[in-house]
């Protein structure tokens, strides 16, 4: 027999707490997802503790695990490169780029409070806040470009000599908005290029503030009741770096269907394709249809694809459990075209995420794998509860993503170079 093919559906913040106002059931356990019951019912389900049990995970670790990363590369997936890449910037060794958020922000004595960390997910008008910023020039031989991302989402980045990617967040985080904008800092204050590179942040943020306040697209904003994107959060700052990975590594023709930055630039810094649509919005409102087909079509001419669907995570940070539980109802529906045949299929999430609180945490994330011959537990349904009696009991990402591939005969046996994978 040759190889089979692979479809890995990763569903952003799959995994959720109990919700009161469900019944103290998660979203997932509380839906009628018909189709993902056949699958667990018909495979083998657990649960996936995406870098270790406890430990919150942000996207670009979650979903890069399931890309195959290796491991020992961990630490050089940053959230900057990864957005810029998903942006098309092209980078030069030395450059130091930072994934942002536009914000609404108030002054507030010397810094700024933060009404809103996503500027009420501001969707039009942010191209034009982008070219705003772009090109400003910090002084002593340092350039700025700044590119908007998918939605409330942008990239910045700084070009010239001496900087350094060791400097801290001024994105508060999720849940932590009374602590303001944050002032950008060197991690270890002896280190004078992470130092410059800080006062150079914080020069550009305020910077920002004063040409996005008056911007016209604000101006309109604010007369139509909407927030104004007045400010720049930054976050995840980083520099290129070689990353090595285990799909690429087994020779697989690999695509991603996604609808964000990160994923897209996940996908092209590891050379798999990348398909991205205008109606594939990250939003429940995206065009699941269109993504299905779009997955249908890439597996003709791949090994392995990617489908990555955003929509789960946005409405659990948005505290909205309800909404969570309609689309993945709505996604089970969709998906129903891929789910026949000789596939070997896996779904699961990157990380869980609260939609009582609207965090990340550490919880494990249900998953099952559904292969023509593979082995089956005595699960009947896919859900956090349900999953944690199945047969692949508690796994690493990086073991579901083996688990998978070896399924399709992918995998051959252990060599002891590559160790860094796994």
């Amino acid at each position: 027999m040759g190889m089979s093919k692979g479809l890995l559906i990763i569903l952003d913040g799959l995994g959720d707490r109990p919700v009161p106002a469900l019944g103290w059931q998660t979203p997932l356990g509380a839906a009628r997802a018909p189709n993902f019951d056949r699958l667990a019912m018909a495979g083998i389900t657990g649960l996936i503790h995406p870098l270790a049990p406890g430990v919150p995970v942000g996207t670009q670790v979650g979903v890069g695990l399931l890309f195959g990363v290796a491991r020992a590369d961990l630490p050089g997936l940053s959230r900057g490169p990864i957005e810029a890449a998903g942006v098309g910037m092209v980078l030069r060794d030395g450059d130091v780029t930072f994934r942002c958020n536009f914000a609404t922000l108030h002054p507030n004595g010397d810094g700024f409070a933060i009404i809103d960390r996503r500027a009420g997910r501001i969707s039009c008008g942010a191209d034009e806040l982008a070219e705003a910023l772009s090109g400003m020039d910090l002084g002593d031989g340092v350039s700025t470009r700044f590119c908007a991302s998918t939605q409330h989402r942008g990239v910045l980045l700084l070009r010239g000599e001496g900087l350094s990617d060791a400097v801290t967040d001024t994105d508060p985080g999720a849940g932590h908005c009374d602590d303001g904008l944050l002032v950008c800092r060197a991690r270890m204050s002896t280190d004078s290029l992470a130092t410059r590179t800080a006062g150079l942040v914080n020069a550009f943020l305020r910077r920002s503030n004063e040409v996005l306040s008056d911007h016209p697209v604000n101006v309109r904003r604010e007369q139509n009741g909407l927030l104004p994107a007045n400010g720049i959060l930054t976050r995840g700052s980083g520099r290129i770096a070689p990353l090595r990975n285990l799909i690429k590594h087994l020779g697989l023709r690999t695509a991603v269907i996604a609808e964000e930055g990160t994923i897209l630039g996940l996908g092209r810094l590891f050379g798999f394709d990348v398909l991205n649509e205008p109606g594939f919005t990250a939003l429940p409102d995206t065009d699941l249809d269109a993504m299905v087909a779009a997955t249908g079509q890439a597996i003709k001419d791949h090994d392995l694809v990617f489908l990555h669907i955003k929509g789960s995570d946005t409405l659990a940070h948005d505290r909205n459990p309800a909404g969570k539980k309609a689309f993945i109802e709505k996604i089970d529906a969709a998906l129903a075209p891929l789910l026949d045949g000789d596939l070997v299929i896996g779904i699961t999430g990157d990380h869980t995420t609260d939609s009582n609180v609207g965090r990340h945490t550490g919880d494990p994330v249900p998953a099952l794998l559904h292969a023509p011959l593979g082995r089956l537990d005595s699960v009947a349904a896919f859900s956090e509860s349900a999953c944690m009696s199945g047969g692949l009991g508690h796994i690493s990402s990086t073991a579901f993503l083996c688990t998978l591939l070896d399924h399709m005969d992918a995998m051959h046996n252990h060599r002891a170079y590559e160790y860094i994978y796994y």
